[in-house]
């Protein structure tokens, strides 16, 4: 495919958004609460949990750092607000073992999601086959029970191709997910990265009888540009295609945004 052209054609369609109450409430139950600063403390992630839930309803998930994953489990016990947590964060260049160490000991705390780090640079250096071990080996880990999300860093991969067959690799070596960013570098969640991870798992649908889904983050702090990302979902992959179990923003700041406007 040329993903180039394709993408362009997507982005060029999308037409102007009117934020309203509909589309605050749908925006504020796909979002992922997060916090994954190295000062955050227990009484700031408390702070954050009290977020989750408001008066327009909750959030899909709230993602902090392991240290806190215990904290946050036992706040949203029997809750419809998942726990999550990332592993080989930011960097993406641990070792295999030391990375499903990580992701056991997160399930043992609580954690019902995990956003895992692509190891890019292994990638981009011509490791495909051992991206595909990694990736199956992280959903071994986490098993059926526990939803593996994989961080691609859009940002370093860049060429839209490289995107395209990474996405692809990482959802047919078993990812419920496939994540646009850490939020740690430069430059996070673009159109153009989500309209590709879009046509892929457009793609993958004919093939793949199970649920795949795309998390944006890195950058996403107003409704206007969730709200884009949202259309753009829409307009790929149909507008009963996005729920919690297919389609996430990774936001810390757009719960205050949305609140705001009530």
């Amino acid at each position: 495919m040329q993903w180039a052209e394709a993408v362009r054609k997507q982005i060029d369609a999308l037409k102007p958004i009117k934020v309203d109450t509909a589309l605050q409430h749908r925006m504020l139950g796909l979002i992922d609460l997060t916090s994954l600063n190295e000062t955050d403390t227990e009484a700031n992630i408390a702070a954050l949990c009290k977020k989750a839930q408001t008066p327009l309803g909750h959030v899909a998930a709230v993602c902090v750092g392991r240290p806190f994953v215990r904290q946050v489990a036992e706040v949203f016990a029997g809750s419809p607000v998942k726990t999550a947590t990332v592993a080989n964060f930011p960097k993406g260049d641990g070792s295999l073992e030391t990375v499903l160490i990580e992701i056991g000991q997160a399930i043992q705390d609580g954690a019902q999601e995990v956003d895992v780090v692509f190891p890019y640079e292994r990638y981009l250096a011509g490791e495909r086959q051992y991206a595909h071990s990694f990736v199956a080996a992280c959903k071994a880990a986490c098993g059926n029970a526990v939803t593996l999300k994989v961080i691609l860093e859009t940002g370093v991969l860049s060429d839209l191709a490289i995107i395209a067959d990474a996405s692809l690799d990482v959802l047919t070596s078993g990812a419920d997910f496939i994540k646009t960013s850490t939020g740690k570098i430069p430059e996070g969640a673009t159109l153009e990265a989500a309209a590709t991870m879009l046509l892929v798992v457009e793609h993958l649908n004919a093939h793949i009888k199970r649920p795949m889904g795309l998390k944006v983050a890195g950058g996403i702090r107003s409704m206007e540009q969730a709200a884009q990302y949202v259309e753009l979902a829409d307009q790929i992959l149909g507008k009963n295609w996005i729920s919690p179990d297919t389609f996430r923003i990774g936001s810390s700041k757009l719960v205050d945004e949305i609140l705001h406007c009530i």
